[in-house]
């Protein structure tokens, strides 16, 4: 029985849908301000994961996702760059879409957008004044009165007189209560705007996931999914003004992803150390980038070392001259008969909220005993394969040709030296790089490291050091 931790109750839950044997799931998608980082990546990779463990567990699913199209940082990229907004945001959707398929990752069943969904936002505000939960200012905003829903405070365990704390008041003169949150924002000079009964504005970030939700879903949904940094205010805020609106239970299940650490900080543009995914996908397979993330349960926080992605790279290269090894032994025919119970222990670590990093630690085992049947001429090492890469593939995992990946991934160390026999013309740059890395300018570090390799050394991270070889 499917168990999931819900952020709601605190608690793991046994999965029963609203609908029986159908699942309705939303999870908060990207703000198309920027290049997508390894976050975005990250969550997009759970809930595309959780909805196809769903499908193989005999739902029918129906998976929406969101773009956040419109808001101040898109605004402000459209001032620094002069792109129209509108236009700022379908280039970066693009880029991101073709980004995330490249890391593998499924679209959604439903894309939705806020700008294409301005007509159900404003009908919702408008209901919401009409109930007495909302009210709108003598300057064109309109905000949600946070003590009309006396529930307010459900998901996260604060208390409004704790919200202070952690909350951006703005606009503070205008507001019945400072933590009134908007759900219209009046045109400032300068920025895009539409047409509504309060005036020429905008929608608030909070209104804009509830809306989408309504349009997909209709007043309840079964799962809503999102980064723990979401829980307050936006997801607290998103329930208090749909349930408030329609007296139902917005969602029966919240799903909070952990967060991205690099080198135990947390990962922001302030402090330059956001791993962008590009990058990341010119740099590693893709399954090596899935198989670092997937380590850790999606609840928990995700601390990215100099090591993690070379790390999963050796492990996945492992696994995959293995499966090479069986091909080459005995050939590619075989059965899929379950000969050690891998199907039962991937089910087990799923069943029990997802947990893929219990998944992945069982793949050591299930190797090492395929690689006993290849010395010991074990044929149903075939089926064993066949199993393995059926059950696996859910996650994402063993698609390629292995002796393609094992390949492309596995590089021969012809003129392997430590640091210190590196020619000299390339010594400053590798001190420069060190230094980088010391100063946690990690951009700067690969910019350096590409350099090198442009040169013909590729630099290669060890516990005895940097070593180096000819590309």
């Amino acid at each position: 029985m499917l168990k999931i931790y819900n952020t709601l109750t605190r608690k793991k839950e046994e999965f029963a849908p609203i609908n029986d044997g159908k699942v309705s799931m939303y999870a908060c998608g990207i703000t198309v301000s920027g290049e997508a980082h390894i976050g975005h990546a990250y969550q997009a990779l759970i809930y595309d994961i959780i909805r196809k463990y769903l499908v193989a567990s005999g739902y029918k699913v129906t998976y929406a996702r969101n773009y956040t199209d419109v808001d101040d940082k898109i605004i402000a990229k459209s001032h620094e760059t002069g792109i129209p907004a509108d236009k700022y945001a379908e280039m970066m959707i693009a880029k991101i879409d073709k980004e995330m398929r490249a890391l593998q990752v499924d679209d959604p069943d439903v894309w939705l957008k806020a700008t294409c969904t301005m007509d159900g936002i404003m009908d919702f505000i408008q209901k919401l004044i009409d109930k007495g939960h909302a009210y709108a200012t003598s300057e064109g905003d309109v905000y949600f009165a946070v003590e009309s829903f006396k529930d307010y405070g459900k998901l996260s365990g604060r208390r409004l007189e704790d919200a202070f704390e952690s909350v951006r008041i703005e606009n503070e003169d205008n507001k019945q209560n400072p933590l009134d949150f908007a759900l219209w924002k009046s045109a400032k000079e300068g920025e895009p705007y539409w047409e509504s009964p309060w005036g020429k504005g905008r929608p608030g970030w909070h209104i804009e996931c509830s809306a989408m939700n309504m349009k997909a879903f209709g007043d309840q949904i079964d799962i809503h999914g999102g980064g723990r940094d979401l829980i307050f205010p936006h997801h607290e805020n998103e329930i208090a003004q749909t349930e408030a609106l329609t007296g139902k239970t917005f969602a029966k299940y919240w799903i909070h992803n952990g967060l991205i650490k690099v080198n135990g900080q947390k990962m922001s543009k302030s402090l330059g150390n956001s791993l962008v995914l590009h990058d990341l996908l010119e740099k590693y397979h893709p399954e090596t980038i899935k198989f670092a993330l997937l380590q850790t349960n999606y609840r928990g926080d995700i601390n990215v070392t100099d090591n993690l992605f070379p790390d999963a790279e050796k492990h996945i290269t492992g696994f995959y001259k293995i499966i090479d090894s069986v091909y080459s032994t005995f050939g590619t025919q075989g059965e899929e008969i379950d000969h050690q119970g891998i199907k039962d222990s991937f089910k087990q670590a799923m069943d029990d909220d997802f947990n893929t990093a219990k998944a992945l630690a069982n793949l050591f085992g299930i190797f090492k005993k395929i690689k006993s049947k290849v010395n010991t001429g074990d044929k149903t090492a075939v089926d064993d394969v066949l199993t393995l890469k059926k059950v696996y593939g859910l996650l994402g995992f063993f698609r390629a040709d292995p002796k393609v990946f094992v390949k492309a991934e596995e590089v021969e160390v012809k003129e392997e030296s430590v640091a210190s026999d590196i020619p000299a013309e390339v010594m400053q740059l590798v001190n420069d790089r060190a230094d980088a890395k010391a100063n946690k300018n990690w951009a700067l570090a690969d910019e350096i490291r590409d350099k090198i390799k442009a040169m013909g050394i590729v630099l290669e991270d060890t516990p005895q050091g940097v070593k180096w070889h000819r590309a």
